[in-house]
């Protein structure tokens, strides 16, 4: 058994009357301005011969073509572009973000590195005995032209040491010497410059310089 559809209240129906009354109005006038057009046309359309309506009714298609695609086809397929460029945008803004958090996660693994390679002992340290003793065993003492040594403090809580060293009329093996012993103490010295210049008097010999690195906690 199918049931009747509920009746409408009378409140309502009068609602939805007063509700479109402006738009009946707005209707019929544009009905009543237009009419005397359309009766023209219609008029102008019966008197052609047939080859004639043949060729209006083409031309009206032609028309309805035209408002169809400039009125809908058009801005409905520019908004598609407009969305897809939006959704390319959106998608490589995604690739950078996930490429600077591979950036951040690879610097917090060298942070983290960097953090476990300090001085161990900071007031026992001292980077310019250390280095001294390295080249005097390596290039001999008469070859070392300065020695000096910096120290500031960095950021996260660490002291950086910083010697800058020159070295004259060294041979090449002497050069490896020199990186190699630098790079076999027992604690992490880093070399963080190396420039060699061929000496002025000996094509065979360089004058060096270079600088060591080394990173200890505050406090």
């Amino acid at each position: 058994m199918i049931a009747e559809p509920l009746p409408i209240p009378e409140s309502v129906r009068r609602l939805g009357v007063r509700a479109t009354q402006p738009f009946k109005r707005y209707a019929e006038s544009a009905w009543r301005a237009s009419a005397p057009a359309w009766e023209a046309a219609r008029t102008f359309y019966e008197k052609r011969e047939p080859r004639e309506k043949l060729l209006l009714g083409v031309a009206g298609g032609l028309v309805a073509v035209l408002l169809l695609y400039n009125l809908i086809y058009s801005p409905i397929v520019g908004l598609q572009e407009s969305l897809a460029t939006r959704v390319a945008s959106r998608h490589s803004d995604l690739i950078d973000l996930h490429g600077l958090m591979r950036t951040y996660g690879r610097l917090q693994q060298e942070l983290a590195q960097a953090q476990t390679r300090t001085v161990p002992d900071k007031a026992n340290f001292s980077l310019f005995s250390i280095i001294e003793q390295t080249l005097t065993q390596s290039v001999g003492r008469e070859r070392i032209g300065s020695i000096t040594p910096t120290d500031r403090e960095v950021s996260g809580g660490f002291r950086e040491y910083q010697i800058d060293i020159k070295l004259n009329s060294i041979t090449l093996p002497q050069v490896v010497d020199t990186l190699f012993g630098v790079q076999s103490l027992g604690i992490p010295v880093t070399v963080s410059n190396l420039q060699l210049h061929q000496h002025s008097n000996d094509t065979r010999s360089y004058d060096v310089d270079m600088s060591c690195m080394a990173l200890a906690k505050n406090g």
